[in-house]
């Protein structure tokens, strides 16, 4: 605005003068409208009320790319965005970042003139992603070792890179409220996304409680691991519910042996399909068994097994065991057995706890429903599940004992000789003590009887003496 001869801008925080803008002797009426237009010019200016918080290199370089619909053209696919908002990214958590801290590869007197050497919008991310390593050294450390990483390197062109998750140039803190819908995750894992947003757990989150897990709260941010490896579901639910075992013992039977043999989404969403899975397991490091890079086991032995794709049966599981375990290494591989749900969406769709599944015959009965589809598991390179068939029957076949030690439980995998010779250890356990204590009371009675048949044979006869026939003392007589 103009005031006594000067025209005043706001700044947010700071005011630029322009001195003198009234017409005097010593200008000339060229300066005068030059004056005037920069100053209409800054004013219009959306990078102006952000641009004291920039160097003039920013600001310089905010000027050209806050216009709309500045693009760049690629060959094959849509044009990369290169409009950046000023005030976006002054209020983002890079607003303290130089452009050329990040770009510093751009010639500022080449840049704009010529041919673009960019191939595509993944190839200019993945150059970008480099930069972040200056800042963000952990954070790009756990993220190196994650199953998005690891896709990457096995040629991946879908796994998330940093600027999927963080766009640059406008990435708020993590505290900032968002809404429940603009996580990142949502972008790639549509599906589960859906059916996270409509459980209990997305239901309470989209009511603005912001105790209810997240994405990362379950997964973690960076170092995301597949979820089906090791005891990460139930570790991750153990987390918030630290009160759940302690809560299921006063009512479940062996409540330790279930949590390790059953997920937890297998009880807490009551409408899901469940399998048996299977897992080889390294018993002396006590680690699920994964895939080396570049010697792929699994799949080749498996389907040497199972030639007709039925399904692996009792005696090709074991035989598949013993080929594990001929290796040549320490190893010893078993077999871990779990009951889970059937897919990643079911596992997000956890019900209110009234609705979880507490009766036992649902799973402890001949022929129940969750033992009906069975799966053996290894886990990949990159911690991703490899799946081969199984045949059912393998739960309920004597042959299988060995392979399926680690999951047996009596009523449900129903082998039923185990169920009769469990029956019978049973039983016989009961019967010692009770035979111990019958022979021991007819013994006793036997030895009572015999001992008091040897006294009376030891206790001497004493008739009584009559007077005519009492012992005549010969000395006496003398």
């Amino acid at each position: 605005m103009l005031f006594g001869g000067f025209a005043l801008i706001k700044n947010g925080e700071e005011e630029i003068q322009m001195k003198n803008l009234s017409i005097m002797s010593h200008r000339t009426p060229w300066s005068l409208v030059a004056s005037l237009s920069l100053g209409l010019c800054l004013l219009g200016s959306p990078a102006l009320s952000h641009s004291a918080d920039f160097s003039k290199e920013t600001q310089a370089c905010l000027t050209c790319h806050d216009k709309a619909g500045m693009q760049m053209k690629l060959s094959g696919e849509q044009p990369l965005p290169l409009q950046i908002s000023t005030e976006a990214y002054a209020a983002s958590m890079h607003k303290e970042t130089e452009c050329a801290d990040c770009h510093d590869s751009i010639d500022a007197a080449t840049h704009g003139k010529g041919a673009s050497d960019v191939k595509n919008r993944r190839s200019f991310a993945m150059t970008m992603g480099e930069a972040c390593v200056t800042c963000h050294k952990k954070k790009v450390a756990e993220y190196a070792d994650s199953v998005h990483a690891a896709m990457i390197k096995d040629g991946s062109t879908k796994a998330p890179l940093c600027s999927d998750c963080h766009n640059p140039h406008t990435v708020r803190s993590v505290k900032a409220a968002t809404p429940m819908a603009a996580t990142p995750c949502a972008k790639c894992h549509v599906d589960i996304f859906n059916a996270y947003s409509k459980d209990v757990h997305g239901t309470l989150r989209a009511a603005k409680d912001e105790g209810a897990p997240l994405c990362a709260n379950c997964h973690q941010a960076h170092n995301v691991k597949a979820a089906s490896l090791g005891s990460g579901v139930k570790d991750a639910c153990l987390t918030c519910h630290k009160d759940a075992l302690a809560l299921h013992k006063v009512w479940l039977p062996n409540a330790e042996r279930h949590f390790e043999a059953i997920s937890c989404p297998a009880c807490h969403n009551p409408d899901a399909q469940r399998r048996v899975n299977l897992r080889l397991y390294d018993d002396v490091s006590h680690q699920q068994m994964s895939e080396k890079t570049g010697v792929p086991q699994f799949d080749q032995r498996t389907d040497a097994s199972d030639v007709n794709h039925l399904g692996l049966n009792e005696r090709a599981l074991f035989s598949l065991l013993k080929e594990f375990n001929q290796g040549g290494s320490n190893a010893k591989t078993v077999l871990h057995g779990r009951l889970e749900v059937m897919s990643g969406v079911q596992a997000h769709q956890i019900s209110v706890k009234s609705r979880a599944i507490k009766d036992c015959n649902f799973c402890h009965k001949e022929g129940a429903a969750p033992f009906q589809s069975v799966t053996l598991t290894m886990a990949g390179a990159d911690g991703r599940p490899l799946r081969h068939g199984v045949q059912k029957d393998v739960l309920s076949s004597l042959q299988s004992i060995d392979s399926v030690r680690g999951f047996y439980a009596i009523g449900s995998t129903r082998i039923k000789l185990l169920d009769i010779l469990l029956a019978l250890v049973f039983f016989g356990a009961l019967s010692v003590p009770i035979v111990h204590m019958t022979v021991k009371r007819l013994f006793k009675r036997m030895r009572e009887r015999l001992e008091a048949e040897r006294a009376a044979a030891q206790t001497p006869s004493t008739p009584s003496a009559s007077p005519s026939k009492r012992p005549i003392n010969d000395d006496a007589k003398q």
